[in-house]
């Protein structure tokens, strides 16, 4: 869920993904057909944003933001590209990680390709125990009804 924003945002930080999206929203109009047209445009993209760069006055450069969202809204693309890995791509969570446990049923003669990796893997699953039972205690031998 890294996509989620959790902070605020400087204006800064709003002007660089907006420019982001802009050139985004340019590629899935012009990529599929004229890989050219594409970077022409692009580069017309990025001197409307150097343009102004420099504006010093917060009240105009908020305007100006707010424009370029609005602009972006109106422009946008009815099936923009989206990476496939990427959510809302067409391979989103289609393959899961294998879960941890799964390393702990290795045969010792497999293990022992890799001695600093379970080494290591060893040392921080005893670190995260610790850490567990500091702040949940440690769990009853016996279950009680």
């Amino acid at each position: 869920m890294s996509y989620l924003q959790t902070s605020a945002l400087s204006h800064a930080r709003k002007v660089r993904s907006l420019y982001k999206q802009s050139i985004r929203t340019l590629q899935s109009h012009y990529e599929c057909f004229d890989r050219y047209e594409f970077r022409y445009q692009a580069v017309l993209m990025r001197a409307r944003f150097d343009e102004n760069k420099n504006e010093r006055d917060l009240r105009k450069a908020k305007k100006l933001l707010l424009d370029g969202q609005r602009e972006l809204f109106l422009k946008s693309h009815p099936q923009p590209v989206k990476f496939t890995e990427a959510p809302g791509g067409v391979a989103f969570q289609r393959t899961s990680p294998p879960p941890d446990w799964l390393l702990d049923v290795w045969h010792p003669l497999e293990k022992a390709q890799y001695p600093e990796y379970f080494a290591q893997r060893e040392i921080r699953k005893k670190e995260y125990i610790e850490r567990w039972e500091k702040d949940f205690g440690k769990p009853d031998s016996e279950i009680s009804h």
